[in-house]
């Protein structure tokens, strides 16, 4: 049977009851995607939040019928905290793949250890560039928060994060800063306007995440088909934030069968889905 063609899947999971799920993901992918990707923050865990119980489960049950890839803002100790340490011990990690920093740094697992692959770095000049747009673009859009929490702008070597209320912001305080991401949109519009040639992506629930011009979830991808030998019909895309503007989006925009997915319950039941259609 003819692999569904790319991009055709591009479903909202919640539009669809758990039954329904199933059977389009079944029927939409008659021959599996032999690797699964998904984002990190609002998709696999809460923001900043380790992978719950469940959630470890089922990435384990994933990992035993299809490589499984990561990608995401965060730098390697916010993955190793949120998703490496979590996995229990029969998951096979050898086909787990972490993507920090929107895929300029990739790891994998072996000799039982994770290890970087590559990194790609900004130089110092370029990063001082990036701050001082941010300070302006800040002060221009006014969205100045009541309370912070920790530092609102970390470098992450080959990305830099703007985190609206601070890295170290309780959950509550950021679902309800910007659940429409309106604030972040102005913020997004200015930075382009002061930092042409990068890519400027909104991600989590409070970020803004600045990488160097093309890097994006559609270069990480491109570099994992290129460390893993698995082509881009092969996998299959799961975020919550596939929309023009969205971080997500990129992934959509390179051609990938696409899930759109709310929250971490609704992941849950899509690769629950995933794992049957392969019984």
């Amino acid at each position: 049977m003819p692999i569904a063609p790319r991009g055709s899947i591009g479903i909202a999971a919640h539009h669809k009851q758990k039954g329904n799920l199933l059977h389009g993901l079944c029927w939409s992918l008659p021959d599996m995607k032999e690797l699964i990707a998904f984002d990190l923050d609002g998709t696999l865990a809460e923001s900043k939040q380790p992978l719950s119980d469940a959630m470890a489960q089922a990435l384990a049950r994933l990992l035993a019928v299809a490589h499984v890839a990561v990608i995401s803002g965060g730098d390697w100790p916010q993955f190793d905290k949120q998703v490496a340490s979590r996995l229990p011990a029969p998951a096979d990690l050898s086909r787990l793949w972490l993507m920090p920093t929107t895929g300029t740094k990739l790891y994998t697992h072996q000799d039982g250890a994770w290890s970087p692959v590559y990194a790609e770095l900004f130089d110092e000049t370029r990063k001082q560039e990036i701050l001082t747009a941010f300070d302006a673009a800040l002060e221009a859009a006014g969205f100045v928060p009541e309370q912070t929490w920790g530092e609102r702008i970390e470098d992450r070597g080959s990305q830099i994060t703007f985190s609206a209320l601070g890295q170290q912001a309780p959950i509550h305080a950021k679902e309800i800063w910007d659940p429409d991401f309106a604030k972040r949109k102005i913020i997004q519009a200015d930075l382009r306007r002061r930092l042409p040639g990068l890519s400027i992506n909104m991600g989590g629930a409070t970020s803004i995440d600045i990488t160097r011009e093309g890097v994006d979830k559609g270069y990480g991808l491109k570099k994992l088909r290129d460390a893993s030998g698995i082509a881009l019909d092969a996998m299959l895309f799961i975020g919550d934030a596939i929309f023009p503007g969205g971080n997500d989006y990129p992934a959509k925009e390179l051609g990938l069968d696409t899930v759109r997915v709310r929250d971490p319950q609704e992941t849950l039941s899509v690769i629950d889905a995933i794992v049957a259609c392969q019984k």
